[in-house]
């Protein structure tokens, strides 16, 4: 068996109430799963009637001094009053515990609703806490987290797949075809502005499910995937819909957007690219975890001939993507 083929084995609820009781809080014993496949995530009822969410990190997925830096960015954001939820700061100010076997830090619930992203309003609004995250995002760079590459997102995940076998034998070829195509391409676009663009500390993965709504405005959660890149990377994944919606999208986050970072257009020609990176990504996310039992449980489309066939075309209908313009700013 894979090592680390059965990360939260011994992950038990006993061992999540003992760990925040460790931390000192006094859990009721009310537990709840929430929706998280990458680490573990629970609410935590207590003794007092309130509520914290409990995260605990995929065992050997991140170095302590990745985790601490992500923290450490999540309180920097939050002293300037961004709205991110950072983790709490707890005994000898420590926000990253040991217990058990593993990793886990502590956050207060803050609840809401996804954004409205066919709303003017909730784009500029959007806009305007990108600009000021990546306003503080440039001060310094990470020295711990990853910085964005083709090889980070398309080459390494695409080389998983191969080596391990996950696409059908009679679609790897033409899988292979596509995949290094699109590769190919999307390393042209890059050599073409990347001396360019100047890198950031960035949210990372900046797609709509990370963003709650409430009636004060947006908060953003989940920063475990922060990480050193260029400023579209937390733009690209809140545009949806045709070429020309997604043209109006952008205009009004960057309309936000401005107000406190400036943007290089430039970056807009990275757009597409970042897109077929993460087509690639996702594939070979699922099947590096697909040791894990939660993955085929909660993903039983993948790795199914129907799968690769559609990656396939999708694959395909990327490359004519990125042979497009650029978006307009």
């Amino acid at each position: 068996m894979a090592e680390n083929s059965l990360p939260y084995a011994n992950l038990t609820p006993a061992l999540i109430l003992d760990a925040v009781d460790a931390c000192g809080f006094q859990a009721s014993g009310a537990l709840l799963a929430l929706n998280s496949y990458e680490n573990r995530v629970y609410q935590v009822g207590l003794e007092d009637r309130t509520f914290l969410i409990a995260k605990i990190y995929r065992p050997g997925r991140w170095s302590d001094e990745a985790i601490l830096e992500e923290h450490a960015f999540a309180h920097e954001l939050a002293d300037l009053e961004i709205p991110v939820i950072a983790p709490l700061q707890l005994p000898d100010d420590q926000t990253l515990v040991h217990y058990g076997g593993y990793r886990l830090a502590l956050y207060p619930r803050r609840g809401g609703r996804p954004p409205e992203l066919d709303d003017p309003d909730h784009l500029r609004w959007m806009g305007r806490m990108l600009g000021r995250i990546h306003a503080c995002g440039s001060q310094r760079l990470f020295r711990q987290r990853p910085r964005l590459s083709i090889e980070l997102l398309g080459t390494g995940p695409y080389a998983y797949l191969m080596e391990h076998d996950f696409v059908p034998a009679e679609l790897a070829h033409n899988y292979r075809q596509a995949a290094e195509a699109l590769l190919e391409a999307i390393t042209a676009i890059w050599v073409e502005v990347g001396e360019w663009i100047d890198p950031l500390r960035l949210h990372g993965d900046c797609h709509p499910g990370n963003i709650l709504w409430t009636e004060q405005g947006p908060h953003f959660v989940d920063l475990d995937d922060c990480m050193t890149g260029p400023a579209v990377q937390d733009l690209w994944m809140l545009l949806s819909g045709e070429r020309g919606e997604m043209t109006r999208q952008m205009a009004l986050l960057l309309e936000g957007y401005s107000q406190f970072y400036d943007f290089n257009a430039l970056e807009l020609r990275l757009v597409e690219a970042l897109r077929g990176l993460r087509l690639i990504h996702y594939s070979g996310w699922l099947a590096r975890r697909w040791h894990d039992p939660a993955f085929p449980m909660h993903f039983p489309w993948f790795n199914t001939p129907r799968y690769w066939e559609e990656q396939l075309n999708i694959l395909r209908e990327q490359l004519e993507r990125l042979e497009q313009p650029p978006l307009e700013p």
